[in-house]
């Protein structure tokens, strides 16, 4: 009954009602209870004990149990997908059939034309090779001055040969230019070192990229608030060094030549050592896109940097598959293209670092081969899958990003004697250095290294350098080149054997060993009686009870 003044009717019930609709559920629910015993189904499933304690051989069976499980989850996941793509296949046929149908004769007969001319001329493939290579020689071509970006970690590494041998030999009077980058990732010592060495052969600039250059809509938006663009632009990543001095060089050298034209000026270089984010800090704003993964750059672009100076970024330069192992992981695609697994490529690079600079960088303990560490930095990254596993992929992967991106500091050695290569002498040095002003340069770069905060010597990691990095300039190149044996000895050994350090592969030469595998001792195998019989009563376990 609705009280007067209130706008729902109480819910209350009366004692003997309420008892009695407790009492009528109670008989119903045992009156269902009666009818399914009659029936039978009120067997209730045995619960599984799983395997003993005391069973022999406990983990194997549960190990096996569980990769069936696996499988059986696999095959049903495989034929989900399948099934699901099928409808899919169905429906999108049925929808194009309909539109087919309700679509003019006119509008038929120009797709059918367009899809004849497609098929004729074909797209060009810019992920391959053979594209790559036809980009870069336009950009060699279309520049006066060539200008190759090295990474300051490792120079020497960074530098083609055959790129080099290209510009000097091309003729045309092109000029090329060293850009050291990423100097604040190396010690100040080490910059000095290969700064000197390197101005015995072309003159060089030492550079620091900025890496938070944003577009100039999201500028626009956020220049609203002051102050926190005033703390970003003082950041460690927003500034940028050595980009004054470049200019200038560049605006001095394009005085001289007294054209019309402007000046172009060609950045070329492995991947990943920087080449679009210097083009990024000189011109001021995101003009060409920048980022970890290599390879992001597919085709040239100009970039306007003032009226007589002009720009031209382009992909990086192929690696040759004759390069060491460990040259191939830092300098080519080989792991974005998925001919070589990242697992593979942090096995080569820890080889060639040690073990304590590693363990002391990664906040890891020690460990045996590369395996153990990938899970050990798993673990301390948070990379885990289902179950709590260690997902090594995901942490080769980002140990493979800290050292191409502009994160880990590690330096290399400069060599003690200097010689000059094949193609250079010293008419073509005299030649590449005539035209620049040389005071101007060593003015900028000490500039340059009193502004840029460099890492201690001691938390830098000491990599050991392959030397130059072979490169294909020549599309004719890319189909004979064929890989060697040494690229593939990452997957001959295994991963549960310790690896060898650097100092020890030092001292092992080939001959050695060879003399070892040919002097191993072989062992027969002898016949063990695994019968049942030979067990003892209390021993025997029938797995069959709990596993059928």
């Amino acid at each position: 009954m609705k009280r007067p003044k209130l706008r729902k009717a109480s819910k209350r019930l009366s004692c003997s009602k309420r008892y009695k609709i407790q009492k009528k559920v109670r008989e119903h629910n045992r009156k269902l209870r009666k009818e399914e015993k009659k029936k039978g189904g009120n067997k209730r499933v045995k619960k599984d004990l799983g395997v003993p304690s005391s069973a022999p051989f406990k983990e194997e069976v549960l190990r096996e149990a569980e990769q069936r499980r696996l499988k059986i989850e696999e095959e049903k996941e495989q034929r989900r997908q399948a099934k699901k793509e099928e409808r899919a296949q169905k429906r999108q046929k049925d929808k194009e059939a309909a539109i087919k149908e309700t679509e003019p004769k006119a509008k038929k007969a120009r797709r059918d034309d367009a899809a004849n001319h497609s098929d004729t001329q074909t797209a060009p493939n810019k992920s391959s090779k053979q594209f790559l290579c036809t980009e870069l020689n336009k950009v060699i071509d279309a520049s006066d001055v060539v200008i190759q970006v090295l990474d300051a970690r490792d120079p020497l590494g960074c530098r083609c040969p055959q790129l080099e041998e290209a510009v000097v030999q091309g003729g045309g009077n092109k000029k090329l230019l060293l850009v050291l980058n990423k100097i604040d990732l190396v010690p100040k010592e080490n910059v000095e070192r290969w700064t000197e060495c390197l101005q015995q052969e072309f003159p060089v600039v030492v550079f620091k990229a900025s890496t938070q250059i944003r577009d100039k809509t999201v500028q626009a938006k956020k220049s609203r608030i002051v102050a926190s663009n005033e703390v970003l632009d003082k950041s460690r990543g927003a500034a940028c060094f050595g980009h004054g001095c470049l200019t200038e060089l560049l605006t001095g050298y394009a005085a001289q030549t007294q054209s019309e034209a402007s000046l172009k000026v060609g950045i070329v270089g492995f991947p990943n050592v920087g080449k679009s984010s210097l083009i990024n800090s000189m011109k001021g704003m995101m003009a060409c896109n920048a980022g970890i993964k290599r390879g992001i750059t597919k085709s040239m672009q100009e970039v306007h940097i003032s009226k007589t100076v002009k720009l031209i970024d382009s992909p990086g330069v192929v690696a040759a598959p004759s390069n060491p192992s460990a040259s191939m992981a830092l300098r080519s695609l080989q792991v974005e293209e998925g001919h070589v697994s990242v697992l593979d490529a942090v096995k080569t690079l820890l080889k060639q670092c040690d073990n304590t600079q590693i363990m002391l960088q990664y906040n890891v303990p020690d460990f045996r081969n590369s395996l153990e560490f990938l899970t050990l930095f798993a673990k301390k990254r948070g990379y885990l899958q289902k179950g709590g596993v260690p997902n090594t992929e995901q942490a080769a992967t980002a140990f493979l990003a800290d050292w191409t991106g502009a994160k880990l500091s590690y330096h290399c050695k400069v060599p003690g004697t200097h010689c000059l290569p094949s193609y250079m002498t010293d008419t073509v040095v005299a030649e590449m250095q005539k035209g620049w002003d040389l005071t101007k340069v060593k003015t900028g770069n000490e500039e340059t290294l009193q502004g840029v905060k460099f890492p201690n010597l001691a938390s830098s990691i000491t990599l050991i350098s392959k030397g130059p990095t072979e490169g294909l300039l020549r599309v004719a190149d890319i189909s004979e080149e064929k890989p060697v044996a040494a690229a593939t000895e990452v997957n001959v050994e295994q991963n549960n054997e310790p690896e060898p350090t650097t100092e020890e592969s030092k001292e092992v030469e080939k001959p050695e060993k060879a003399s070892l595998q040919s002097n191993r001792v072989q062992f027969n195998s002898v016949p063990i009686d695994i019968s049942l019989s030979t067990a003892n009563a209390e021993d025997a376990y029938d797995f069959n009870t709990d596993f059928k």
